[in-house]
């Protein structure tokens, strides 16, 4: 169940004052340099999901010269450090993933990076395609800019370095979902989280948020369907399981078209992946296909998982084949609380200003953050990296080997997460 209660009632204007402002303005500023050089170094050196080895042991050793309470190997090869401020107050929660993906990078900068590693038993390159190397360097700065607060601060922070956001390999577990079974969200227990995501469509410096849903539901799906094989010059003798497949495809093309309240929320079903068949000319017995689907409301999610079903069996019953669908739901919608967006937009606008803060569509994008939001009222935003002489339109998108991220504002993103702490503890501390 998400959090959707109300929280406490405090005013909506940012706590700082002018000369607080000031103050973690030439903070923020002194860590800026560092935050870049943080992020290059880790984009040269990206290691793929539950296999974050040096990236733990980079920011552990960072979070430990501030002389914080660092824990190591959560969820496999996260970190969490905790901030207690001089001062009483709730627990805040700051989250950023640190995994890199099995892309090839073709981007022409001197931090480009050449890795590869082993991935399913394959050899693949390795590259940041989805800035999460932005994300951690951007908590190490808030961590450190933070930690020279500490006495003035109120309550406790808890910085979160998750693996495993794209998803852990095989059958292993990790991720959020890992982490906060080990209890991350817990001891102490967390009042509030928050989290960001650069974005390479996005303006460079601009932040963008939405109320609500944000993020869809990940869903991976496969279908095996099974004919009868015969030779390809005779079908009548055999069921061919790829023409089956065919329409069990279209059919849930028309579960989004047709049977999808599209008013309510988005539907997408993508089949990605298909095999069968090992000849031309022999009908095969067995067909495989998986794919993914994102949805943005929780009930609309459980009934295309139910329509799917009944699509896939019934179409291949109709021909003779049997099919056999199942589902693994891999994140869930991501939910911004309303009443935490409401409270905390004004620290959005304070920390880029206000020109700088729009508001968003969902996207059908997913993120395992999600999973935080079942533990604690959070909200999740995104941060530009868009060079800002580039059209959108043409910008390399997230998960290709051409993506690419101006990190000359990644100080926004400390400012924003400090900004946000800051006013978050000390209004619900008085």
């Amino acid at each position: 169940m998400k959090y959707r209660f109300v929280l406490l009632l405090f005013s909506a204007t940012p706590l700082l004052s002018y000369g607080q402002t000031t103050a973690l303005d030439s903070k923020v500023a002194q860590v800026k340099d560092s935050v870049v050089a943080w992020r290059r170094h880790l984009h040269q050196n990206p290691e793929l999901s539950n296999r974050e080895y040096h990236t733990a042991a980079f920011v552990a050793a960072r979070l430990q010269q501030l002389g914080l309470e660092v824990k190591t190997g959560v969820g496999k090869t996260g970190v969490v450090a905790l901030l207690k401020g001089g001062k009483p107050g709730p627990v805040v929660a700051l989250r950023a993933d640190m995994d890199a993906l099995p892309v090839k990078e073709r981007a022409s900068i001197p931090f480009k990076s050449v890795d590869s590693a082993e991935y399913l038993g394959q050899k693949v390159p390795v590259m940041h395609a989805c800035g999460h190397d932005s994300h951690v360097a951007i908590l190490l700065g808030t961590a450190t800019v933070l930690s020279s607060m500490q006495k003035d601060l109120h309550g406790t922070i808890k910085f979160i370095f998750q693996p495993a956001e794209e998803g852990p390999p095989g059958d292993e577990e990790g991720g959020a979902p890992l982490m906060i079974k080990e209890g991350v969200m817990d001891n102490p227990k967390v009042d509030a989280i928050f989290g960001l995501h650069i974005n390479s469509q996005t303006p460079v410096g601009t932040i963008k948020y939405k109320s609500g849903a944000v993020m869809a539901s990940s869903d991976w799906f496969s279908v095996q369907v099974k004919g009868k094989q015969s030779h390809g010059s005779q079908p009548w003798s055999g069921i061919d399981p790829v023409v089956v497949a065919a329409q069990i495809i279209q059919g849930f093309q028309t579960i989004v078209s047709r049977q999808a309240e599209l008013t309510k929320a988005p539907v997408v079903i993508t089949v990605g992946k298909i095999h069968s068949g090992v000849r031309n000319n022999i009908i095969p017995e067995d067909l495989l296909m998986e794919g993914t689907i994102r949805t943005l409301d929780g009930a609309m999610q459980k009934q295309v998982h139910e329509k799917m079903q009944l699509t896939a069996t019934k179409i291949a019953e109709a021909s003779g084949a049997t099919a056999n669908f199942s589902v693994t739901t891999k994140t869930e919608v991501t939910y911004n609380n309303p009443e935490l967006v409401k409270r905390m937009l004004p620290s959005l606008e304070a920390a880029a200003g206000k020109d700088h803060v729009k508001e968003s569509d969902w996207t059908t994008g997913a993120e395992d953050f999600s999973f935080f939001g079942d533990k604690a009222p959070a909200f999740f935003f995104f941060l530009g990296g868009m060079p800002l002489d580039q059209d959108p339109a043409k910008a390399a998108a997230h998960h290709t080997p051409d993506f690419y991220i101006d990190d000359s504002k990644l100080d926004v993103g400390v400012k924003t997460f400090c900004q946000l702490v800051i006013d978050y503890a000390a209004k619900a501390g008085k």
